[in-house]
C-alpha cells in the first residue's frame, strides 16, 4: 500500500493536477474545452467566444437565450465555471466552512482546495444559470415553464430544484456519483434514485468519453462511472479514494520544514501559512529556517499569519 501511495505521489507530481480553482479554470479552457465553444455550454448549448485567461462571452442568438433578471445581465453575458456538485455541498461537511465559509476553506483546508479544483466536476455555463442553479438539487419539473428563453433549463426557486435538459442528465448524474464516491460524501436516497434513472436513460456520449480522457491526463485518474469500471446502487459504499490519496501524499511530506516554491521564490511555514500544502511537489524546496530561505533569495508568503 505504501508503494502504491508513493507511486501516486510521483505520478501526480509529474502530471501537475491543478492546485487551485483558479488554475483549474485555466486548464479547463486550454486543455479540455478549448475546441468546444462552438458546440455550446452545458445547460443551454450557447456558443461563446473565449475572453481572457479562462472566461468567455456568450452569443445569445446561438441558443435563443433570454436574460431572466435584468440585474444579472452582466453574468448572463459571460461564461462561468460551475461546480456540478456545488462547492457549498462539499464545503459544509468541512470544519473550515463552519468557521468562515468558502473563503476560509480556500485559505486553510487543502482537501477542500483539492475538491474545488477537481476538473471532473467543472463545466462551462451561462453565468446567470450558474447563479440561478445555486446549490439546488436536480429534479423533475414537468409543470414549470422555461425562464430563460429557448434554454431548456427549469428552476423552481421555492422548492430549490433544477431540471436540466435531457441530453446532459446522464453526464451530470455520473459526475455526482464520482464526487460522492471519491470524497466520501452522503447523498439522499431520493437523489440517488433520480440520478440512477438518469444514468440508465442517458448513456455516456462520445464527448463525455473524450472529456474524461482529456481530464484524466491532467488529474491522473478518470471518472470510473464514465468508463464503466464502477456503477452506483442504492446504499453505495464510497471508496473515498480522493481523501485517502490526500492523506497518503501528506505522509510523504517533510513535517515541520519550511517549504519554498522554486518558481515563485516564496516560502511558507508549516503553521500559519494557508498555501503551505498547495505548493506543487515538483516545485518544493525545503529549508531548515527562515534565515536559510532568506539567504537563498526567497521571501515569506504574504498570506502567512
Amino acid at each position: 500500500m505504501l508503494f502504491v501511495l508513493f507511486f501516486l505521489f510521483i505520478v501526480e507530481a509529474f502530471a501537475q493536477p491543478p492546485v487551485s480553482f483558479e488554475q483549474a479554470k485555466i486548464l479547463a479552457k486550454e486543455q479540455i474545452y478549448f475546441d468546444r465553444n462552438d458546440l455550446g455550454t452545458t445547460y443551454c448549448s450557447c456558443q461563446w467566444q473565449w475572453v481572457g485567461k479562462s472566461g468567455g462571452r456568450i452569443d445569445f442568438n446561438s441558443c435563443g437565450y433570454k436574460v431572466r433578471a435584468e440585474g444579472q445581465r452582466n453574468r448572463a453575458e459571460r461564461i462561468e465555471w460551475e461546480h456540478i456538485v456545488p462547492a457549498s455541498n462539499f464545503g459544509r461537511a468541512r470544519q473550515c466552512w463552519q468557521k468562515g465559509g468558502r473563503s476560509n476553506c480556500k485559505q486553510t483546508d487543502p482537501l477542500f482546495t483539492m475538491m474545488e479544483a477537481d476538473l471532473h466536476n467543472l463545466t462551462p455555463t451561462v453565468g446567470e444559470l450558474n447563479s440561478d442553479r445555486q446549490n439546488f438539487n436536480y429534479g423533475v419539473l414537468p409543470a414549470m415553464p422555461k425562464l430563460h428563453g429557448a434554454c431548456d433549463f427549469k428552476v423552481d426557486f421555492k422548492k430549490r430544484v433544477v431540471e436540466p435538459r435531457d441530453e446532459i442528465k446522464g453526464f451530470l448524474a455520473r459526475v455526482y456519483f464520482y464526487m460522492h464516491d471519491r470524497y466520501g460524501m452522503n447523498m439522499s436516497q431520493q437523489q440517488q434514485q433520480l440520478l440512477m434513472a438518469w444514468d440508465k436513460a442517458y448513456p455516456v456520449s462520445d464527448w463525455e468519453l473524450e472529456r474524461n480522457r482529456r481530464i484524466t491526463k491532467l488529474m491522473v485518474h478518470s471518472n470510473p462511472f464514465v468508463t464503466g469500471e464502477r456503477t452506483w446502487e442504492i446504499g453505495h459504499k464510497n471508496t473515498e479514494e480522493g481523501a485517502q490519496a490526500f492523506i497518503g501524499l501528506k505522509k510523504f511530506q517533510v513535517s515541520g520544514s519550511i517549504r519554498g516554491n522554486k518558481n515563485s521564490r516564496v516560502y511558507h511555514l508549516p503553521t500559519g501559512c494557508p498555501s503551505y500544502e498547495l505548493v506543487s511537489p515538483r516545485n518544493i524546496v525545503e529549508f531548515t529556517s527562515e534565515a536559510a530561505a532568506n539567504d537563498a533569495g526567497f521571501r515569506k508568503a504574504g498570506n502567512c499569519r
